[in-house]
């Protein structure tokens, strides 16, 4: 009996900037939604929460989320739990986001992590492109199975593909049985957590400001509990990565959420603000 079709989830959301205000048009289709606009630093910041009901997915389920962010709007995009790829034999599991920022807009991506249980065969896609001027801040965060639960993730496959076009591409397949890339130190070192925030620009960013920011995330690495699994880089003009492994979620989220409130100070003048939603 051949396998159920899965579930399709589509969303797209459209900021653009009016007078002083970012607002957003959104349309969807299928288990996928977005709450209610917010508006915790004023109106030139738009804040949203996108809710997917079945919170998580199996064979041939497609989550794909458009996001395009119009010129000097400024989008924060996040989710209120984890994306759940469960055990499946019914074929591949996608995530699938695709953005576009103008010229003079930010946008933060900021979803919570993604569980790749034991036996899941995913796919976790993000690329986004940069106009000139465009600037983000955007991360991911992997979590292979549920060692607090004693589950560990001992079957199937985790695909990653995080790019910022023409800019910088991270992209990767974490196999259960590939056991050097798990437990070797030059892999995983058997951490089962690993996290990366980046900061990009659509042109080259002054030196003078990379300096700045590397300085300011070393110190705060060199503060942490994760320092001697942590680093920070600017592998190209464009682009400053942060990358972190550790035992559990908890740990990678409060250093990205740490270092991303600070970046927000030093590169773009802003106070942090969390989303209410992640203290919920």
């Amino acid at each position: 009996m051949p396998a159920a079709p899965g579930w399709l989830a589509q969303l797209r959301l459209d900021y653009r900037h009016d007078g002083n205000r970012t607002n957003v048009d959104y349309e969807h289709k299928g288990p996928l939604r977005v709450l209610k606009n917010l508006y915790p630093e004023g109106d030139s910041i738009c804040h949203n929460v996108l809710v997917h009901p079945p919170s998580g997915l199996v064979g041939g389920d497609t989550i794909d989320i458009q996001v395009g962010v119009g010129q000097d709007a400024h989008a924060l995009v996040t989710t209120p739990g984890a994306t759940r790829f469960y055990r499946s034999e019914a074929g591949l599991a996608t995530q699938r986001v695709r953005a576009h920022v103008s010229p003079g807009a930010k946008l933060e991506w900021l979803p919570l992590e993604a569980i790749a249980y034991s036996g899941c065969d995913a796919l976790n896609e993000a690329s986004f492109t940069l106009e000139p001027g465009a600037e983000m801040m955007a991360w991911d965060i992997t979590a292979l199975g549920l060692p607090n639960a004693h589950l560990p993730f001992e079957q199937g496959q985790f695909q990653q593909h995080f790019e910022i076009a023409n800019v910088w591409l991270d992209r990767g397949c974490i196999k259960a049985s590939d056991q050097h890339l798990l437990r070797s130190p030059l892999g995983l070192a058997g951490q089962q957590c690993m996290a990366t925030l980046v900061f990009a620009s659509g042109s080259p960013i002054a030196r003078e400001r990379v300096a700045q920011t590397l300085e300011l995330t070393q110190d705060l690495l060199q503060a942490h509990d994760l320092a001697p699994m942590a680093g920070v880089t600017a592998p190209n003009p464009q682009t400053i990565v942060l990358r972190v492994l550790s035992p559990h979620v908890e740990g990678s989220f409060d250093l990205l959420r740490t270092v991303w409130g600070q970046w927000r100070a030093a590169c773009w003048g802003l106070p942090s603000t969390p989303p209410r939603i992640w203290s919920m």
